[in-house]
Order: structure tokens, then C-alpha cells, then sequence
């Protein structure tokens, strides 16, 4: 996180004697990142946070993944998916050995999970939630993106039906670099600051007995089972923390002439970038054809989720509301035939869309394909594939 956060009590200086009002002293937890050589936070509990009682291996859902092949763009439909009614039977949908996207339905509250390999990014397509965590409640609701860093314990409560995409990286998420100043605030050209961020405001502060915690690590899945409940932090601060911004405060940078990608990045991860596309004013040039031209970004893969207004590139391709388009490299995609020449002269776009550009290929889970329009590959020309071409979804 760019910036330091102090929540409820906490003593006056780091790794010194903090007693509880019965004289005994509060737990110390320092949470670190990169063998405590980046960002951290310090927090207080009531009870060991090291006191477990039961250790069960955990069999992980299976994930078959499919390389894309025959190579072509594809079109996954998350609105048609079933049995997504959990965020930890979240439906795969798209992988590397990079990042991991899915999607989820929620209803009822998620069981407590640490995701010990990688910080998660979840992007709240629909409905409103508080996601729980030793470091506090965060109410969230439809367009916020919220970041869980790697090992922090927390489950979600909706208030409603809740659909969430989530993005799994393998190490750290956060803001673009060119964002930040070198002591880490965000810049005057970056497209949100420090007062759009949302983090805890106050402990949470659970009584509970045993309870159970569904870690996953590198080698596996383990239930732990902790001695008191985890959500027992009286104060903590730091720069490491559950967090969340909208993607409605997302400032987006436009010009006289279409801008490229770059200008949309809202976060990166290890070998990928998240970006947001909102509503705004397009290009004012005379000349201007404010739609995307043609476009292959030969080092990427190029995931796009469809979460509100009119994409006016992919009119007519089929694409609607909670829709994935996977553009891959090795395949030139642009706008839907006449999209050019209609969008001559308009001035504004309503769009809402999120886009996940990985370096390295993804892969097709199973839940994804069982949800794909086949025919959105031949969507740009003007006839059917030929008969007898292969037209296998890989």
C-alpha cells in the first residue's frame, strides 16, 4: 500500500510492552512482505495468533486447464454459470502460472480463508458486501475493486446477491510504479490518490472459541484449526492491509486522438496488468474515430469483462452485460465491422469494463468453456467459417 493506516489501540512505540487491562500483554503480529524488506503492518491481539489445536489436509477443487488451441479469441458467458455459490468454489475460468481468473456468486457468507500464495484482487460486478479480516470490516459494493494482500485471514458477508470476479495473482498487486513517488505516494498524473482508497476504520473484534481457517499454500490446501478466533486484533497499523477503490473514482485520461492501453492501468502484478475502461469523453480531433483501432499487443493476452454501459467496439458481436472476451497474442483484434465509421462524431462512451492483460498465455478452464459462444471467433467476418475447417474449442 502507498500510505500508513492506524487503527483502534495501539501502544505508542513498535515491539514494546502493550498490556491488556487484566496486566497481561497483547500478542504482536508483524505481517511483512518480501522477508519483511517491504511494506508491513503491525497488529495487537488478545489472544497467541500462533495457538492451533488441529492441522487437516484439504483435497484442492481440481482445475483442468486447456491451452488455447485451435488459437482464436473466445467469448465466456459468466452470467450462464452454475454452482458458483461459494467465493471458495469460485469457477475458474482462466489461468497461468501467473494469475488465476474466476468468478463467484455469492448469497451467504464465505467460510475464513488465507490465501497464503498471492494477493487476490476482487471486482464486485453486482450487489454489496463486507469483507471480515483481523484488520477490520470493509463494506464494499458494485465497482469496487478490493485488494487482499497474500495471508491475510477474511471471509465475505453479502448483503444481497453478490457477483464477484476474482483475480488471483502469484505474488503482489498493487498500484503501476510510474504511479508513485519513490516514497511511495501516488503522483499528480495518476489516475486516483490516496483519498479514493478505502481501508478498516476499526477492530472487529470476534469472540469465538476453536475455529476453523482454509489456508492455501504452495504445496496444498491444510483447515487449520485456531484456539480462539482470529478476528481478535485490538489495534493495528501499517502499510499492509485489505483495501478497496471504485472503479467509478478511476480519472480517465483522454486526448484529441485515440489513447492506448496503458492509459486505462489501474494495478500490476507479477506478469500482468489490471485495467479499468469507465464512462468518459472521447477524442477531439476533427478527424478522430474514437473507437480502438485494430490492434495486437505482441507480448499479451488480453482478458475483457463487461460490467456495465455499452462497449461500442463489440456492438454486435454478441457481448453484453458480465461477458469475457480473451483476445490472445498471435491473433490482431479490433472494433466490430462498422463500429469505425458510426462512432465518427461521437463524443461520449458509457462503458464499464475490466481488463486483465497477462504475459504470459492463458490457459481455458473447464467452467469457462462450459460457458463459451463458439461463434464469437468469426464474429468479424462476413461469412461462417468454411466446412470442414477445424472449428474445435480446444
Amino acid at each position: 500500500m502507498p500510505y500508513y493506516r492506524r487503527v483502534g489501540e495501539v501502544p505508542p512505540k513498535r515491539h514494546t510492552q502493550f498490556r491488556q487491562p487484566d496486566g497481561s500483554l497483547y500478542a504482536e503480529e508483524l505481517m511483512g512482505q518480501e522477508g519483511f524488506s517491504s511494506d508491513s503492518s503491525l497488529l495487537y491481539h488478545r489472544f497467541a495468533p500462533t495457538a492451533i489445536v488441529d492441522a487437516r489436509h484439504v483435497e484442492p477443487p481440481e482445475i483442468v486447464r486447456t491451452p488455447n488451441l485451435p488459437l482464436k479469441p473466445r467469448h465466456l458467458r459468466t452470467h450462464k454459470l452454475s454452482g458458483t455459490t461459494d467465493l471458495l468454489g469460485r469457477a475458474a475460468l482462466l489461468a497461468n502460472d501467473d494469475v488465476r481468473i474466476s468468478y463467484a456468486v455469492l448469497s451467504e457468507p464465505t467460510r475464513l480463508y488465507r490465501n497464503a500464495t498471492g494477493d487476490e484482487c476482487l471486482y464486485l460486478e453486482s450487489g454489496s458486501a463486507t469483507i471480515e479480516s483481523s484488520f477490520g470490516a470493509l463494506a464494499v459494493t458494485a465497482g469496487d475493486y478490493v485488494i487482499i494482500p497474500t495471508s491475510v485471514i477474511y471471509r465475505v458477508v453479502p448483503s444481497e446477491e453478490t457477483r464477484v470476479l476474482v483475480i488471483e495473482a502469484s505474488g503482489h498487486i498493487g498500484p503501476p510504479k510510474r504511479y508513485l513517488s519513490v516514497r511511495g505516494q501516488l503522483l499528480e498524473h495518476a489516475p486516483y490518490c490516496e483519498r479514493d482508497l478505502r481501508g478498516p476504520s476499526e477492530p472487529l473484534l470476534v469472540d469465538g472459541g476453536e475455529t476453523p481457517v482454509l489456508v492455501r499454500n504452495r504445496r496444498g490446501w491444510t483447515e487449520l484449526v485456531y484456539q480462539r478466533h482470529p478476528f481478535d486484533v485490538v489495534g493495528w497499523d501499517g502499510c499492509l492491509y485489505p483495501w478497496a477503490f471504485s472503479i467509478h473514482e478511476f480519472e480517465p485520461i483522454t486526448g484529441r486522438v485515440h489513447q492506448p492501453p496503458p492509459v486505462h492501468q489501474t494495478f500490476e502484478g507479477p506478469n500482468f496488468v489490471i485495467c479499468s475502461f469507465v464512462p468518459r469523453k472521447v477524442d477531439y480531433h476533427p478527424l478522430s474515430i474514437p473507437v480502438p483501432y485494430n490492434h495486437h499487443n505482441v507480448d499479451s493476452d488480453e482478458m475483457l469483462f463487461y460490467t456495465g454501459g455499452s462497449y461500442e467496439a463489440r456492438k454486435g458481436s454478441g457481448i453484453g452485460q458480465g461477458s469475457i472476451s480473451l483476445h490472445p497474442s498471435g491473433f490482431t483484434h479490433g472494433p466490430q465491422p462498422g463500429a469505425a465509421e458510426r462512432s465518427i462524431g461521437v463524443d461520449y462512451f458509457d462503458e464499464l469494463a475490466v481488463m486483465v492483460d497477462t504475459f504470459r498465455p492463458l490457459d481455458l478452464c473447464e467452467p469457462g468453456l462450459s460457458s463459451e459462444d463458439e461463434g464469437y471467433a468469426w464474429t468479424w467476418a462476413t461469412r461462417p467459417p468454411a466446412a470442414g475447417l477445424d472449428t474445435a474449442t480446444g
